[in-house]
């Protein structure tokens, strides 16, 4: 098992490898300018410069906090809702067109209407990263509870389960394979939204680190933060993959 797994361990880092080169390249024989894409080595000197004024640690503190906030916030939001419409025909009928043409509007649309709402502070800036997170959650419950196999649902209320308890002992547990996919989307959503939430008048933030860097002309800056938000977002993947195997490892499925 261990010859098998480690080539494909190392195919992982094959196509970062590749990049990494041309990257190098770019600066070495100048097919980029500088001002346009900064080095490997401008980037390194960058993050250890922001490090060294605490401001780091501070942006990918503020980041992280909001991003799991709205997640939070989503994932509770997407279990109650998702299961309403994927129980009752009657609110199918009700909400689903709806947050369908909801989920369709732009991250940056809500910008305005949210500054316009709830100011520039924080509760903005959530709530922005929980509409994002919500959608992908809500639709993969509600397509794992339409995918319950009748008979889970019959058989059990047979046994006189029924309603919360309905939703609690068997609703939730057939679809939790689907609401932690959804989960682990939402999650990468939320990073996504987070440029967007940061956008309203943050002061600190790898969002900011992004507006800041453009704002200056600081190719190093950009890259940093670019680079901080795929290391952290591949890390919350990461983490939520984990998670799915550990939660679903009674599953029979091809993999």
């Amino acid at each position: 098992m261990r010859a098998v797994r480690a080539p494909q361990f190392g195919l992982a880092w094959l196509v970062p490898a590749a990049i990494l080169v041309l990257w190098i390249a770019a600066g070495v024989f100048g097919w980029v300018q500088s001002y346009q894409l900064a080095t490997p080595q401008g980037v390194i000197e960058e993050l250890v410069s922001l490090s060294s004024r605490g401001l780091l640690a501070k942006n990918i503190i503020a980041s992280v906090e909001r991003v799991f906030g709205g997640f939070g916030i989503a994932l509770g939001l997407a279990i109650v809702v998702g299961t309403l419409v994927g129980l009752s025909p009657t609110a199918e009928r009700l909400l689903d067109p709806t947050l369908q043409a909801i989920r369709a509007v732009p991250s940056l649309a809500w910008v305005p209407l949210l500054l316009l709402w709830m100011g520039i502070g924080e509760a903005a800036k959530i709530t922005l990263i929980a509409i994002g997170a919500f959608f992908p959650i809500y639709v993969n419950l509600v397509a794992g509870i339409h995918g319950i196999d009748r008979k889970l649902i019959e058989v059990a209320q047979t046994l006189d389960v029924r309603g919360v308890r309905l939703a609690a002992r068997v609703i939730l547990p057939a679809t939790l394979p689907s609401l932690l996919v959804g989960a682990r989307i939402g999650l990468t959503q939320a990073w996504l939204f987070l440029v967007a939430a940061e956008l309203l008048a943050s002061t600190r933030g790898l969002g900011f680190m992004l507006t800041e860097g453009q704002q200056i002309s600081r190719p190093d800056e950009i890259l940093s933060a670019i680079l901080l938000l795929a290391l952290f977002g591949k890390l919350s993947e990461m983490g939520m993959r984990l998670l799915e195997a550990r939660l679903t490892g009674w599953t029979d499925t091809f993999r």
